[in-house]
């Protein structure tokens, strides 16, 4: 079983870089959810439910082993909160399988000890914990206050890297809270990243001045990483709009519970293969926030440049059928 260590974690990185800057024909990241369920019900969130039940692991491994066929890079396990996968572990195993790069998106609800170790024994590489605020209300329940003892555990046992990410303008009621967090994680030996809340459609809701300089300030601290390549915020945080070349549908896959393929975790899917979604312009792409989109769409910002979905009809004409992504992946 593969273990977790730094150095081949930063080899493996490179060699993906490489093939990301060398080619275009494979997913660089790819989100996928193995539970939708969710121990938590933050008020924010519209990606949870109470009463699904986790995929089965005979299906999950199909899927890890189709995305290994595209070539894959990197794959994040997230949820709801997958953590309550019963088979977690073995999920993680067949990702690193195939050499490709397992990370994980967690509440930090389940992180005691033994499970760490076991994360450690799979192969994990990164972990991604965001809290909302210090104390638990009404809004959130991933407080520092309730999850400080887990990121102690990470900090003692972990050998995958591991950030904090906070969010402003979420809905709590103290925007410096976020600093809080942000100095502990760092405290802790963590990396850190902030984040600007986005609406139901992944777009950007707006900051108030306070949250606008607590984002600027937590920005401002830590070291370099892919994880803080994310200066695209700067813009939308000032209410602006950010120009640039959406990738999702090629470059970037959401895929959940069933199977099916999405551009990112707030739209829906259309019909397209990756080509297409590759090549073509997205609506949204101006005050979009999701960050992991916009960081895989930097590899590709300075090629291709992209044309209007009917342009891109016009000139492939209505004859050529493709198989769609969902079906590639195995959806019946």
């Amino acid at each position: 079983m593969p273990k977790a260590n730094s150095f081949s974690r930063f080899t493996r990185g490179v060699r993906h870089t490489v093939r990301a800057f060398a080619s275009t024909n494979h997913p660089v990241l790819v989100h996928i959810v193995p539970m939708r369920r969710c121990n938590l019900a933050c008020t924010y969130c519209n990606e949870f439910d109470k009463t699904s039940d986790p995929v089965a692991i005979d299906v999950m491994l199909e899927r890890i082993d189709k995305l290994a066929e595209f070539g894959s890079s990197v794959i994040t396990i997230s949820g709801g909160e997958p953590m309550m996968h019963p088979e977690i572990y073995e999920i993680i195993a067949r990702i690193r399988h195939h050499g490709m790069i397992a990370g994980l998106i967690s509440n930090g609800y389940y992180f005691q000890v033994d499970k760490i170790k076991k994360l450690n024994e799979a192969g994990l590489d990164y972990l991604q914990i965001s809290i909302d605020n210090v104390t638990p209300d009404e809004v959130s329940k991933k407080s520092l206050k309730v999850l400080d003892a887990k990121l102690v555990n990470l900090s003692e046992h972990a050998k995958f890297k591991v950030n904090i990410n906070s969010v402003v303008g979420g809905g709590v009621a103290n925007p410096d809270e976020a600093l809080i967090i942000a100095n502990r994680a760092r405290e802790l030996g963590f990396s850190s990243t902030v984040g600007v809340i986005h609406d139901e459609m992944g777009l950007n809701k707006g900051l108030t001045d306070r949250e606008k300089e607590v984002y600027k300030e937590i920005k401002s601290k830590g070291t370099r990483s892919y994880a803080r390549w994310n200066w695209f915020q700067d813009e939308l945080v000032e209410g602006k709009e950010y120009e640039w070349r959406c990738r999702a549908g090629a470059r970037y896959l959401y895929i959940d519970e069933f199977g099916m393929v999405n551009w990112c975790s707030q739209l829906e899917y259309t019909l397209e293969d990756m080509k297409r979604e590759y090549i073509t312009e997205k609506w949204c792409a101006p005050t979009c926030t999701i960050q992991c989109v916009h960081q895989v769409g930097h590899l590709d910002a300075w090629r291709d440049p992209q044309i209007s979905v009917s342009d891109y009809n016009n000139r492939k004409g209505s004859g050529i059928k493709k198989e769609t992504i969902a079906q590639v992946i195995g959806v019946e």
